[in-house]
């Protein structure tokens, strides 16, 4: 099984490496970036392509539409990387909506949405799905958020994408008043998802809590607990990918 994964920046990236022996992991370029290349144990069936895709759902979507299509074109010159992706993860750390989302947490998406993507109007917001255009949530494979949540014991729920990190406690109710089911925000979930669904690619999102959601407190971040809570999740990933059919959405 081939698995995309795509992360913001390098220590993240660096983070879901550290799960995987230090030898293992392997370079290579595509048009536009670099993945570094990590296996499950033991020459087990599972390779995992990792990639900091940048910062925000723009980027990383053009990011994993490049790895995505280099795949399916048979760009790459290593023989167990020819060939499209099984599944892609976005994954990194992320702000959880407390309580339900503690610091230090696993969330795992049963959907991802965009929580600005629309229009502010007289009455309020409006998702541009209701403008005519577009979509606003990917709802990753059932089956597979099972049977990750159950390895990793992450909490399952919506993971919202913003382009504008919340730094008030106003604007933390009011994406939970839109996004009652919201466990976390993060910058990057809709845009992989918006670009493994146009390969026909499942998608997933994982992320490791790192600060609530609400007013900025540099002090109560703890960034390294989280990165380490990351590592720890894709250390238990391999069992549950390894047994999932693709083709169970």
């Amino acid at each position: 099984m081939r698995v995309l994964v795509a992360t913001a920046v390098l220590v993240e990236r660096d983070a879901v490496a550290a799960a995987f022996a230090p030898s293992a992991a392997l370079e290579y370029a595509i048009p536009g970036a670099t993945l570094s290349r990590v296996a499950s144990a033991e020459g087990g069936p599972l390779v995992l392509d990792l990639l900091a895709a940048g910062v925000g759902p723009a980027a990383a979507a053009a990011a994993t539409a490049a790895a995505l299509t280099a795949a399916a074109l048979n760009e790459q010159t290593d023989d167990r990387t020819s060939g499209p992706y099984d599944l892609v993860v976005s994954a990194g750390i992320g702000g959880g909506f407390q309580p339900e989302a503690p610091v230090g947490s696993l969330v795992l998406a049963d959907e991802i949405t965009a929580a600005d993507l629309g229009a502010e109007t007289a009455d309020g917001f409006v998702p541009v799905t209701e403008l005519g255009f577009g979509a606003v949530t990917h709802r990753p494979p059932e089956s597979l958020v099972r049977a990750v949540a159950a390895v990793t014991g992450a909490r399952t729920g919506a993971v919202l994408t913003v382009n504008t990190v919340t730094g008030s406690a106003e604007r933390a109710a009011e994406l939970r008043r839109r996004h009652p089911r919201a466990l976390a925000e993060a910058m990057e979930g809709f845009g992989v998802a918006e670009a493994a669904t146009a390969h026909g690619v499942p998608v997933l999102e994982l992320r490791a809590v790192s600060n609530p959601v609400g007013p900025r407190d540099r002090a109560a971040w703890r960034i390294g607990d989280a990165l380490a809570a990351l590592t720890g999740a894709f250390g238990k990933l391999a069992p549950a990918l390894e047994s999932w059919n693709p083709h169970d959405r």
